[in-house]
């Protein structure tokens, strides 16, 4: 359900890049070169070669630990990385057993230039995980390089390639400022200044500090409050900072004493014109165009700040580092998939130690082979040859990869000491707290800093906490119930660790096992003096009936789905009622305990008296069933009723019991293209999963091949721009607002964590996670059917802008999940190269701003962050954060749960939570307003979720153009 380009650049049954080159169609081929733009191997090609790529590349998708050629092989071969990653061994024997991982090539390297001339491989590759590759054969990649060397001469490694190799030059500092400035970031200067002179004349003017005077100059926290003022796209002053700091790098903006970052101080810098005696006012056309072109500079610059910035921070020495500047890079660690298995302390250390290198002239030697390492690197921008004495270049990184230091982390940050890594690893050594029995590690603590608060009481708290590492769940358990603060209430920040716990032990200690662990810690003490007993048991009780309120209160009506915890919730009742005889003081935990089970019971019995869910959508839970038409090999269907959380192989059951016979069904998905997928016995959430227009089919095993899609999953032959157009984009806007934040409330927050570690691992549901999910592609797929359904070129454009105001309308209202999907709908290969109705259009690239990835979608989450909730987040992102963290972190360690893992995965769910920490209030004016119509058009889409059908139908709008 979640698209692919947010979560994973598969190729596989989505791309016709599995078609074999002879049957591809046109319409293949825009659809190969759009995806292949976005890999960073081809970004530097020119269009005309990466046409011919597109016409005759090869795609294979390798497991992990395959042989791809082996050092010595005379290959047939070039390929370049899609997907996963791949290890270079090299060997000084003729033994491959022998041979050492030198490097390893991540997504976007491109390598095998050697069939050029029929030499030896260089080196054996192997690949590290699950690969996705493009390949081209021999034959064809000499046509490509007889065509085009002049394009891929400069993209190869040497020798076929510019040579990049030079003698070895002492390591230095370089200088890190542009020499001649970019003529885009000369312009963009020119627009500020003229926008400056036009509407803030007073800002720029000669200016005196002690006795001197500097001629023509700003002051740096008045172009910071001013770019605040200019743009939406600005939200921070730290973000204005480092659009400004991108000026300063090219000599556009320059610091009166030849700083070389800018400042959000009183500090004067001066424009670039401003250098020169008599620097001319702007002319009234001049004027004109700055008014023209502001935004667009303004986006421009916001878009390239955050790398400049970044380069700014790491640029100082890291003694005078801020703590805003560590936290900045701290962020960007977090985000760099080999170093996501280190603890938060680790990544937090290493901030501090980070050092910028940038180097500007190709060939210049970092270390040559056979030195001592001294520093370890991760590739910000460019690329690096490795070269092996009498072999010659055998692989070239690129953006992304990691070089020198491969033995200790895999992908390092750039450019620091291993002295300082190690120190760093020797520290947290020092400050982990190792709790054995019968000589194994049962608990990990790690000591940090804990700031020096101050209790209510007016003494201090201690400098450092103990926060858990790894444990077994038992030991975790008992150590959050020793720790707890009962004077805490039950929603203080302080709680949260214990939250993470609560939230996250379903992963590591279901229910089935913690209830009786819960129950284990309840009983009184069987030593020490009876008023020892007595403090003891009160504290102990207080604490495990605390951590029962918040175990129950996070679950809420998914409590009802487990049969152990509703009765585990009613004996502890009982136990806390029976103890209130004794111990008064936990009276009034009795009564919070009361209410949650009463509450259950009285769910239970409204929900089972009436199933009316028209006025306010309720979440689907596991037990409900439901209806649904499971069609058969001759497209006849069969109507089956289960419950939600069914598996397949009930499903299944099912089916057979309506045809009386079922020996060998199994039971396929099957999308409106085409692709099918075999369901195994074991998934849930069969029914939710489906795509847009997908169906479920059953058949005998034998029959899958013979199996096709429905003519109803086509979709519509017609658009609605009839009625479309006839609503306010505004009234469009706010409906589909109302309906996925219902979509959105009903998703339980448990539903993430089920979806990033697999469904079937708790045989839970995730079906309001799904249709939540589903909801995103139907928008992305309404907006790219509208357009392709409409003939007609006027309407088309109006179309467009249209879907554009309906965007801003949702970003108004928070739905950001819904603006996303129109804007991927707008960016779509099937609307995005109709390049006659964009031309006629005339719109703005404004709100395509938050689209941009780079960064990991930074742009996305400065805006996020500044927004209050109640907000739709854009979920897939979401989804993708997690599965990044869950996919580069072992869940078990030496046998011990990686608490850390969990705390970070439970902090991405936290913000689930923060956008629906304020309910939603509808806009009172158009609450008001009765909106049937929009409201039905809104929740009943009709569309087309075949890209291949989308993009034939563009090209009969839109022919390509010779």
């Amino acid at each position: 359900v979640i698209p692919f380009k947010f979560l994973m650049f598969s190729f596989e049954n989505r791309c016709p890049l599995s078609c074999r080159p002879l049957e591809r169609s046109s319409e293949d081929v825009d659809i190969i070169f759009t995806r292949l733009k976005e890999v960073k191997a081809f970004e530097k090609f020119h269009p005309n070669l990466l046409q011919q790529i597109c016409l005759c590349g090869y795609y294979e998708n390798l497991e992990k630990g395959i042989t791809l050629f082996r050092q010595g092989d005379i290959g047939t071969n070039w390929y370049a990385v899609l997907t996963g990653s791949l290890d270079v061994k090299v060997s000084d024997t003729s033994n491959h057993q022998d041979a050492v991982t030198i490097c390893t090539l991540g997504i976007g390297t491109a390598f095998g230039e050697s069939i050029l001339d029929n030499t030896p491989r260089h080196a054996t590759i192997v690949t590290r995980e699950y690969s996705e590759l493009l390949r081209i054969e021999q034959k064809d990649f000499k046509a490509l390089w007889e065509k085009y060397r002049q394009y891929m001469s400069g993209l190869l490694t040497p020798p076929y390639g510019t040579p990049l190799i030079e003698p070895h030059i002492p390591h230095r500092p370089t200088k890190t400022i542009t020499q001649v400035p970019s003529e885009k970031i000369l312009r963009a200067g020119k627009i500020l200044r003229n926008a400056i002179l036009s509407r803030a004349p007073h800002m720029i003017r000669d200016r005196k500090y002690h006795l001197k005077t500097y001629r023509q100059c700003c002051v740096g926290t008045e172009l910071v409050d001013w770019m605040m003022q200019q743009s939406p796209c600005v939200h921070s002053r730290t973000q204005a900072i480092g659009m400004w700091q991108v000026l300063l790098e090219e000599g556009v903006l320059n610091h009166v004493d030849q700083e070389h970052h800018f400042q959000d101080k009183y500090l004067f810098y001066r424009f670039l014109d401003d250098e020169h005696e008599d620097a001319p006012l702007p002319t009234e056309e001049e004027k004109k165009e700055c008014d023209e072109e502001l935004q667009d500079t303004m986006l421009l610059l916001s878009q390239i700040g955050p790398d400049a910035h970044m380069r700014m921070i790491l640029r100082k020495p890291p003694g005078q580092r801020t703590v805003d500047d560590l936290e900045i890079i701290y962020e960007e660690l977090l985000h760099i998939k080999a170093l996501s298995h280190l603890s938060t302390t680790v990544k937090r250390e290493l901030a501090g130690v980070l050092i910028f290198e940038s180097h500007p002239k190709a060939g210049t030697v970092l270390f040559n082979q056979g030195e001592e390492g001294t520093s370890w690197y991760i590739i910000l921008k460019g690329s690096v040859n490795v070269v092996i004495y009498g072999k010659g270049v055998v692989c070239t990184l690129h953006e992304g990869d990691d070089f020198g230091k491969l033995a200790l982390v895999n992908d390092a940050p750039r450019a620091a000491s291993i002295e300082d890594f190690n120190r760093i690893l020797r520290d947290v050594e020092a400050n982990t707290v190792r709790l054995k029995e019968h000589d194994q590690d049962v608990l990990v603590l790690e000591k940090i800093p804990a700031g020096n608060r101050v209790s209510n009481q007016g003494s201090s708290q201690p400098q450092h906490k103990y926060i858990v590492m790894s444990g077994t769940p038992e030991k975790i358990l008992e150590h959050f119930l020793e720790t707890m603060r009962l004077e805490a209430t039950l929603n203080e920040a302080t709680d949260s660790v214990l939250n993470d716990f609560i939230m996250m032990h379903c992963v590591f200690m279901p229910n089935s096992q913690l209830c009786p662990a819960l129950m284990a810690q309840y009983p009184f003490p069987s030593q020490g003096t009876e008023q020892e007993k007595m403090d003891y048991a009160l504290n102990n009780k207080r604490r495990v009936i605390r951590l029962v309120l918040q175990w129950a209160a996070l679950y809420g009506d998914l409590l009802q789905e487990d049969e152990a915890a509703m009765a585990f919730l009613e004996e502890f009742y009982v136990s806390v009622s029976d103890d209130t005889r004794m111990i008064a003081a936990l009276k009034e935990q009795l009564l919070e305990l009361e209410k949650i089970v009463k509450q259950h019971k009285v769910l239970l019995q409204l929900f089972n008296t009436s199933d009316d869910r028209a006025q306010k959508r309720q979440p689907i839970r596991g037990s409900d069933e439901v209806l649904f038409k499971v069609y058969c090999i001759d497209q006849t269907y069969t109507t089956i009723r289960v419950p939600v959380s069914s598996s397949v192989k009930e499903v299944i059951s099912a089916v057979a019991d309506k045809l009386g016979s079922g020996e060998g069904l199994i039971l396929v998905k099957m999308s409106s293209g085409g692709e099918k997928v075999v369901l195994k016995p074991h998934d849930v959430s069969v029914f939710t999963t489906l795509s847009v227009n997908g169906r479920l089919f059953a058949c005998p095993r034998d029959q899958f091949d013979s199996l096709a899609p429905l003519p109803e999953q086509e979709g519509p032959s017609t658009g609605t721009v009839g009625t479309f157009e006839l609503m306010s984009s505004k009234d469009l806007a706010y409906q589909m607002t109302i309906y996925d934040w219902e979509l959105f409330n009903c998703v339980h927050e448990l539903e993430l964590i089920y979806h990033t570690f697999g469904r079937h691992n708790f045989k839970k549901t995730t079906a309001n996670l799904d249709l939540f999910l589903r909801r995103f592609n139907e928008i992305q797929f309404w907006v790219v059917t509208e357009i392709c359904l409409c003939s007609q070129l006027s309407k088309r454009v109006q179309l467009l802008k249209k879907y554009i105001k309906i965007a801003a309308h949702c970003k108004e209202y928070k739905n950001l999940n819904s603006f996303f999907a129109i804007i991927m709908g707008l960016s779509n290969v099937a609307v995005s190269r109709l390049s006659l109705t964009w031309e006629v259009s005339l719109i703005s690239q404004s709100l395509f701003f938050l689209k941009d990835p780079s960064r990991n979608h930074r742009a996305y989450r400065l805006t996020v962050a500044k927004l209050d909730p109640p907000i739709i987040p854009f979920m897939p992102l979401l989804i993708k954060d997690m599965t990044f963290t869950h996919e580069g972190n072992k869940t078990l360690t030496d046998n011990l749960v990686n608490f850390e893992k969990m705390r970070m995965i439970a902090n991405t769910v936290r913000t689930v939570k923060f956008c629906r920490s304020q309910s939603f209030n509808p806009d009172a004016a158009l609450a008001n307003k009765n909106h049937q119509d929009v409201r039905s058009y809104v929740r009943q889409l009709n569309v087309i979720d075949n890209q291949r059908t989308l993009s034939q139908m563009s090209h009969r709008l839109e022919p390509r153009r010779a």
